[in-house]
């Protein structure tokens, strides 16, 4: 099964993928294959470059091609993207500052993204 996840609520990366997914994929013993994940609102912060939990999420979506995508105007509002508001939505706002791999978007552009490597389920967070 293939499992996209979103990232939405308040310290959902803090405790859920920190403590509880991203160990279980580096012991190779989540049980999906997952092939997304999308941060929202505070959340993007767990990518930053430099962070613990950044890196190590980095690590894996490189090993396991997953896609991590931030939310444009998550990332716009927080200064860690170049483009303006009214650019989200587009494909034309670019994260910084963020580990390697992290791409900012939106909805189109995680269908996209996705559309090659559709998950079963979307898991919201």
């Amino acid at each position: 099964m293939k499992i996209a996840y979103v990232f939405a609520t308040n310290m959902a990366t803090t405790f859920k993928l920190s403590t509880m997914i991203l160990p279980q994929l580096e012991q190779n013993i989540h049980g999906v294959e997952v092939v997304g994940m999308m941060f929202f609102d505070d959340n993007i912060f767990a990518l930053r470059k430099g962070d613990e939990v950044g890196e190590r999420i980095a690590k894996i979506s490189a090993e396991q091609n997953i896609l991590l995508m931030v939310c444009d105007q998550c990332a716009v509002r927080r200064n860690m993207a170049t483009g303006t508001f009214e650019q989200c939505g587009t494909g034309e706002v670019k994260a910084k500052g963020f580990v390697d791999g992290v791409v900012a978007g939106c909805f189109p552009q995680l269908y996209t993204a996705l559309g090659g490597n559709p998950p079963d389920q979307v898991i919201t967070l």
